[in-house]
């Protein structure tokens, strides 16, 4: 019997993902739903609670009532504003203990990661939970990158680095070897639309990279069918990823996708021959 596993669930497709990975296998789980973030369905036979994300205490309370012996951390969270964050005595406690709220995402998520394993709980990556979702290296699909994009991809590598280096964000567009635009808190999907092509060409690529020293088990850089779509929409040519240290969400919708709509997808490795 695998060990009960508590899924801190945020938005998106990845905490599905790893509901289904858990009934497919027969391990026993509970869903703690993050009230404001997660933004899909839970039917009445999964075990889960909502709660907010300023009830710290509440959370772990209700994880070692369940048993809980593993936590995986999976889907969006949004870095809550100020007026979300009044907490209860206990939960401002545990917050101070881990560090508070100051610096970037990936610092309070391993932070957050650090005091979870103070209570005696193992945090582990989704993909160890969930087959295929690491990045491959190399072409997915049936496009590949002309040689413009491929120059694109190597600036767009060094200037995610120089991004994820500050703890702001992962991912870049490059078009022209030109950086366009970076990732901020609105995400992926907003730094894409304000990037699109103004003459309705096909141009410029999407790079998405780990922040260096970023703990993996948490917050890696992901794609999936709906970033293919806004890669499309936007009129840019691919998406690469980190191979190895990023996810794709649903492999076999994103490759089908890519290849009916034209745009690469490629696992890049930094520091070697793409």
């Amino acid at each position: 019997m695998q060990p009960k596993l508590g899924i801190i669930a945020g938005g998106g497709d990845l905490p599905k993902l790893v509901i289904e990975a858990c009934r497919e296998s027969g391990r026993p789980f509970y869903v703690v739903a993050l009230e404001d973030h997660f933004d899909f369905s839970l039917d009445d036979d999964v075990p889960h609670g909502i709660h907010r994300m300023n009830r710290l205490a509440d959370i772990l309370d209700t994880l070692l009532e369940q048993n809980v012996a593993e936590i995986v951390m999976a889907g969006r969270v949004r870095r809550p504003a100020l007026k979300d964050i009044m907490m209860d005595r206990r939960s401002a406690a545990l917050l101070l203990k881990i560090g508070g709220l100051a610096s970037g995402d990936d610092s309070l998520l391993r932070r957050v990661s650090r005091g979870f394993e103070d209570y005696g709980f193992r945090v582990i990556g989704a993909d160890q939970v969930v087959a295929d979702l690491l990045a491959p290296r190399g072409v997915l699909g049936r496009r590949e990158p002309a040689s413009r994009a491929l120059a694109d991809i190597e600036i767009g590598i060094a200037a995610a680095r120089q991004l994820g280096a500050q703890d702001l964000g992962q991912a870049v567009i490059v078009r022209a070897g030109e950086v366009l635009g970076t990732e901020d808190e609105a995400g992926t999907a907003a730094l894409v639309a304000r990037c699109a092509p103004v003459d309705g060409g096909r141009s410029g690529v999407l790079v998405k990279m780990s922040k260096p020293g970023q703990d993996r088990r948490v917050d890696l850089p992901t794609i999936g069918p709906d970033t293919i779509t806004e890669v499309d929409l936007a009129g840019l040519e691919g998406v690469a990823v980190e191979a190895g240290r990023s996810l794709i969400l649903k492999r076999l919708e994103v490759v089908r996708r890519a290849d009916h709509r034209g745009v690469f997808v490629l696992g890049v490795a930094p520091g070697t021959d793409t």
